[in-house]
This record gives C-alpha cells, structure tokens and sequence, in this order.
C-alpha cells in the first residue's frame, strides 16, 4: 500500500514512542483500573497528551496512540454507550496530533493508532496467552468497529500490536482490509513461537501478502527474543520490520510488581536495525530515557 508513511519507512528508520503506561504511572496516575490508560481518554485526556508529548522530546518519530485497551466492549462494561466510545477512540487520534503540533521540532511527526488484542479487553493477562476460544470470523466482528472508527480519524498507521496468536492476526488482517489506512502486526513473542506456542514462520505467513501490512515484527517481549523474530519476519515476508521489546523486566502478578533488571542495550538496537528493523522503539517499562537513547543510536544524535 502506497502511503507517506510507507515511504517515509523506505527512507529509513523511525523511532517509536515508549510505554504510554509507563509514562503515565511515573507521572502520578493511577493506572490499576481495568480500562487501564484507556480510562484517561475520558477523565484525563491532557494526561495522555503530555505523556506523549514526552516521548517526542525524548526523539520519537511516531506516537502510538492510547487506545489499546479502549474497545466498545470495555466501556459498555462502564455504562459508556457506544457514541461516547467512538468519540473517544477518535480522541486518541486527535490527542497523539495535538502532541505533535507541540512538539518542539521540524522533523515530521507520525500517529499510529493501537489496536491491542482481544485479551487486552479482559484485563485479565488472557493476551499474552491467546486462543480465547473465538473463531477467527468472531475475532474480526470484534475488531472490525473498532479499526472502522480509527481509521476514520486519519492517523498514519495503525498498529495491530501485542498479537498473541495467528487466529487473532488472521482476524486482524481480514479486519484491515479496505479502510484506506496502512498497517503494522506486531506479535507478542516468546522465543521463536507466538504466546501461544504457534512457529513464527507460520505466523508471519499470513501477512506476507496483506497489502495493507507495511512492516511485520515483534512488540511486549523480552528484548533477547527480537533478533530471531526479525530474521524469521524478513525471510518470510520481505517487509520492513518493528521492534519494540519491553525492558526485559520481568511482572510479578502475585505482588503487581515488575522485577529484575532492564537488558534492552543500545547495542541491541544497532543489530535490530541492521537486520531490516525501520521501526524501533519500547514497550513496558520502555520510557523517555531509553527512547532518547533508542534515537542517539538509530539516527545517531539526540533529539533532532
């Protein structure tokens, strides 16, 4: 698909924001709810705004919006009826863009709007497991408004992120198909398998001809398992290729904690984009720091 971000892609490699709930929680919002950030789009939208604003400073190029975990479904669970969910699936667009318009630079700005999987909605871990028990044609009805109403926002990109399993992507990709608006999958991986233990060759089989899929990768997974990931998606797509790991952190759901240490390196970084990666950058416990250091290594200076 023939897009301005499709070629600013072929022009070289951009870096992506960190973690939107990382960057909310470390400015004091309290993100235990099960809407997760996706509750600040309706309670605290200049939050989400200056989250992203941050990530631009630091050196992202593109801003991946907060809606990941904003579905009909979530909010209906509220009481928000379904116009109110479409008007805030929409601000999550507008939010990213305002960022951008404040962003103190000249180099062009992106705004890829998330679409997180179905086991985002339950907030109950089921998204890095998959094989939720739906058909793929059950998966794409839930998608579908969603993207239809994301898509009608005009951002650059959007982004089919932390995929657990090939049932889910099918959908996703099936779900894609004639909105106009160019897309990136991304898979939660572990090792060289899907969270659901599915081989990544089959799995980034299904978007080798999508023509909608502008780049293929890996999002939300330890850091060590990027490099594998990548060279199964180039062998078997030739598409541009995302990375965006976690910090490589490990959650403890018992304490609701994360432990361990951090082992996301630029070192990582330089073979990622070595290895066809046009876009990089975090996910949880990714935050400005690391996304500034992220773009010293990608573009080779500081925040442009």
């Amino acid at each position: 698909m023939t897009s301005d971000f499709a070629d600013a892609l072929a022009a070289g490699p951009l870096v992506l924001d960190g973690g939107m709930s990382n960057q909310l929680e470390a400015d004091g919002h309290d993100l235990s709810d099960a809407l997760w950030s996706a509750r600040l789009l309706a309670d605290r939208p200049e939050a989400i705004t200056a989250a992203h604003l941050a990530y631009f400073e630091a050196g992202a190029d593109v801003a991946i919006t907060a809606s990941y975990q904003a579905t009909f479904e979530g909010f209906a669970a509220r009481g928000v009826d379904a116009g109110r969910t479409a008007d805030l699936l929409a601000l999550s667009v507008t939010l990213a863009r305002d960022a951008a318009r404040q962003a103190r630079t000249r180099r062009p700005l992106w705004v890829a709007a998330s679409v997180g999987p179905y086991g985002a909605m339950l907030a109950d871990g089921s998204e890095y497991r998959g094989r939720y028990g739906l058909t793929v044609a059950e998966l794409e009805r839930f998608h579908r408004p969603r993207l239809e109403v994301l898509a009608a926002a005009a951002p650059d990109v959007l982004a089919l992120e932390t995929v657990p399993d090939t049932d889910e992507a099918a959908a996703l990709l099936r779900a894609v198909r004639g909105l106009g608006v160019p897309a990136w999958l991304s898979y939660s991986v572990t090792g060289d398998r899907t969270r659901a233990g599915q081989p990544l060759e089959e799995a980034f089989a299904l978007a080798a001809d999508a023509e909608e899929v502008v780049a293929v990768g890996v999002n939300c997974c330890a850091p060590e398992d990027v490099d594998a990931a990548l060279a199964v998606a180039a062998r078997t797509t030739g598409k541009p290729l995302v990375a965006y790991p976690n910090s490589g952190e490990a959650w403890d759901a018992g304490s609701r904690s994360w432990t361990g240490r951090s082992t996301f390196t630029p070192e990582q970084v330089s073979r990622w984009r070595s290895s066809g990666a046009r876009l990089i950058g975090g996910c949880c416990r990714v935050g400005p720091e690391a996304v500034r250091s992220i773009s010293r290594t990608v573009v080779g200076t500081g925040p442009r």
